[in-house]
């Protein structure tokens, strides 16, 4: 059995140390925002945060995530730089089909939560593991400024 800390709550799980994370929430738990895409840490899809850093829940085995707190999209509006995201990401109409966002949404709070000023590069870098098929890098890149100005 392993506790796990999501979204603020603990919940208990029985599964194996090497299970990824990714379904440990999706299937385990319920929170099924997080989304499957490729299961090789390519797209970015099933971003979640550990101690507020991205990392890829589809290649994190249950065993590595010790005592951190993982957030979800399902809470991440709950911070103040998630709840910027989130409103500039609907303000900036940036979602076309969605199915990335989950993972876009994770990232870009990550990055606007540790640097209030981000350049292109910056952006760049924060986001370059996330793959948007609908190609609305644009406006991925224009709600995240827009957000850190909020922030």
């Amino acid at each position: 059995m392993t506790t796990l800390a999501i979204n603020g709550q603990n919940h208990d799980v029985d599964v194996p140390p090497e299970m990824p994370l990714l379904w440990v929430l999706r299937d385990v738990v319920g929170l099924t925002g997080t989304k499957f895409g490729c299961g090789i840490a390519q797209c970015g899809a099933c971003t979640v945060h550990l101690d507020g850093q991205a990392v890829r829940s589809c290649v994190t085995p249950v065993v590595a995530v010790g005592n951190r707190k993982i957030t979800t999209i399902e809470a991440v509006g709950e911070t103040p730089a998630g709840k910027k995201v989130q409103q500039a990401w609907v303000q900036l109409d940036v979602v076309q089909c969605g199915y990335c966002q989950s993972g876009q949404v994770m990232s870009a709070t990550a990055l606007v939560a540790s640097n209030a000023n981000p350049s292109d590069a910056d952006i760049d870098a924060a986001m370059s593991g996330n793959i948007c098929r609908c190609g609305t890098y644009n406006r991925i890149r224009a709600a995240i400024k827009h957000a850190a100005k909020e922030a």
